[in-house]
């Protein structure tokens, strides 16, 4: 980076005000507790009792660390309660965003990683060894990101220079993470999200982003 484009940047943080998005990941469901893949198509759990406190948990901290502007959410039922959380908290709407659903699992829904490794282990090898291969069924991780960063540009077009609390799942916010810090795709494999944890991306205005907190777990 030259010293021109740096310097573009930091003006860019000091002429406008930048987009805070909030990202959090749903809480706990039953499926969660089983450690099985649950992704878009699949059996679309709600969350259970202790999903339903963790949601409580995460609206109360961003209720005393943020000033919120818009609620926005995943269209899948345990997004959806989470986000509800976080919208009775600040009297707020949520608005759905089709972009920031899990990644689609296809056959492996529902099944955990033991059990398709014994079914389908050449298809899982190849699946961890490449993000253009998708599961039977399923999405590729490449076609998540490429929709995740999508919906980052809707989002931010919409609520420009806003807060906003987007509720999602484990990959969309890694691949809004890994967009964020420009790394590699083999990063989202080194990326530990904990339910209904919170990270927090700033998008400035032509200048770089920067990644303010990741799976912070409110208490």
């Amino acid at each position: 980076m030259t010293s021109a484009s740096i310097g573009a940047g930091w003006r860019g943080r000091l002429d406008s005000d930048p987009t805070v998005m909030v990202l959090l990941r749903h809480g706990v469901t039953v499926n969660t507790v089983r450690r099985l893949f649950c992704g878009s198509g699949g059996s679309d759990p709600g969350l259970n009792d202790e999903g339903r406190e963790q949601a409580a948990r995460a609206a109360a901290w961003i209720h005393r660390h943020h000033q919120v502007d818009a609620v926005v959410s995943s269209p899948l039922q345990r997004t959806q309660e989470t986000a509800g959380f976080v919208a009775r908290e600040l009297g707020l709407d949520v608005a759905i965003e089709e972009g920031v659903a899990e990644a689609a699992f296809g056959d492996w829904d529902g099944h955990t990683f033991a059990e398709i490794m014994e079914r389908w282990p050449d298809e899982m090898t190849a699946w961890l060894g490449s993000t253009a291969i998708a599961p039977p069924g399923g999405e590729t991780f490449d076609a998540v990101y490429e929709r995740v960063v999508a919906a980052r540009d809707r989002i931010v077009e919409t609520y420009a220079g806003k807060t906003i609390v987007v509720t999602s799942h484990v990959t969309p916010i890694k691949m809004m993470v890994r967009h964020a810090l420009g790394a590699p795709m083999s990063a989202i494999h080194t990326l530990e999200l904990a339910p209904a944890s919170i990270s927090t991306v700033v998008w400035w205005p032509d200048a770089l982003p920067s990644v303010r907190n990741f799976s912070v777990v409110p208490e």
